[in-house]
């Protein structure tokens, strides 16, 4: 396992040089092509398009800023006018995909974690031949919702590299945290978990509320109270891991916490120790590619990945790269 977690680690300290050659400042809205903020020049001269980027994104949630400023860059170098709307409620995340069919964008770029709540909506927009791409969540579904690509990770490779790690840090009682029900890519994440420690340990899942922090926090303190042989917490996000520093505390526990995604709080977590490791699956890419490959496939019908999904992690960010990757999440792309 030691040669696989190198080869994470050199994964994300490529994927931080990269991702410093395309970082902008985020405006907020459509993007905005008055300046060359994204790195990439004069804005292109093809026609500009129209193109919506519906998420599954939860109010608060700073993990999709990082998603929406990766967006927005690509938008302003490709000269496109990008509406980003989100809604963690999947009925209402659908209805937002027949909003941007009924307004005849030019592309959509989606994120499933619900896949079937939205095939509907999806399928209206493929009858008015508007392409949609992926992005995020909905990895086992793309394909099947005919989708022109998909940027993101599989969350089985991710979570079995996770209780890996886990595994070789001795881990015997792992708590997994999961912050909505229904929602694929999350449930993955634990099963993954588990399969990855093996026999060297079990894994217990437990759901909270992830839009309320301070009954996340209690929920949390509450079960290490409870169990105290628990001696790894993972959480499946970035906020939910910085509540999750707090239930420790409180609840006086010394388990290990280690969380799946990235924001800047969470790099400077890790940074002083709150948190062990995070793994990354580079959000900033997975915007910047889904509205870039939107423009390339409008502008000469080209598709990214010869047919399946391209990976943007996972990758561990651990005390070993930390400094690094801090000096992009102060510009907001990691």
């Amino acid at each position: 396992m030691k040669s696989s977690r190198a080869g994470f680690r050199t994964a994300a300290a490529l994927a931080v040089a990269a991702l410093g050659l395309a970082a902008c400042s985020s405006t907020g809205g459509a993007a905005d092509n008055s300046d060359d903020s994204s790195g990439g020049g004069q804005a292109a001269s093809t026609p500009k398009y129209k193109i919506t980027l519906v998420t599954h994104a939860a109010a608060g949630d700073t993990f999709w800023d990082i998603v929406r400023k990766g967006a927005e860059a690509a938008a302003k170098k490709d000269n496109i006018e990008l509406q980003y709307v989100n809604n963690d409620n999947a009925s209402q995340q659908a209805t937002l995909i027949q909003n941007a069919v009924d307004a005849k964008v030019d592309g959509i770029a989606v994120t499933m974690p619900n896949a079937s709540a939205l095939t509907s909506a999806i399928s209206n927009a493929e009858a008015a031949k508007i392409p949609v791409i992926g992005l995020n969540a909905g990895y086992n579904d793309w394909k099947q919702q005919k989708l022109i690509g998909y940027f993101g990770q599989d969350e089985a490779i991710a979570g079995k590299a996770g209780g890996a790690r886990l595994a070789e840090e001795g881990a015997k009682k792992v708590l997994c945290v999961i912050q909505a029900q229904g929602q694929s890519q999350l449930e993955d994440r634990c099963k993954a978990i588990t399969e990855g420690l093996g026999s060297a340990g079990s894994v217990e899942n437990i759901y909270v509320n992830g839009t309320d922090s301070a009954a996340t926090q209690s929920t949390i303190t509450a079960k290490l109270q409870q169990d105290s042989s628990i001696d790894h917490v993972v959480t499946l996000g970035a906020p939910i891991a910085l509540i999750a520093v707090d239930s420790l505390k409180e609840a006086g526990s010394k388990a290990k916490l280690a969380t799946f995604d990235t924001n800047g709080e969470l790099v400077a977590a890790i940074k002083d120790g709150s948190v062990a490791w995070a793994i990354d699956q580079q959000p900033y890419l997975q915007g910047y590619e889904a509205i870039d490959s939107l423009w390339l496939y409008l502008t000469n019908a080209n598709t990214i990945g010869g047919g399946e999904a391209v990976l943007t992690g996972p990758a561990f960010i651990d005390s070993s790269n930390i400094d690094a990757v801090s000096e992009y999440a102060k510009a907001g792309t990691r």
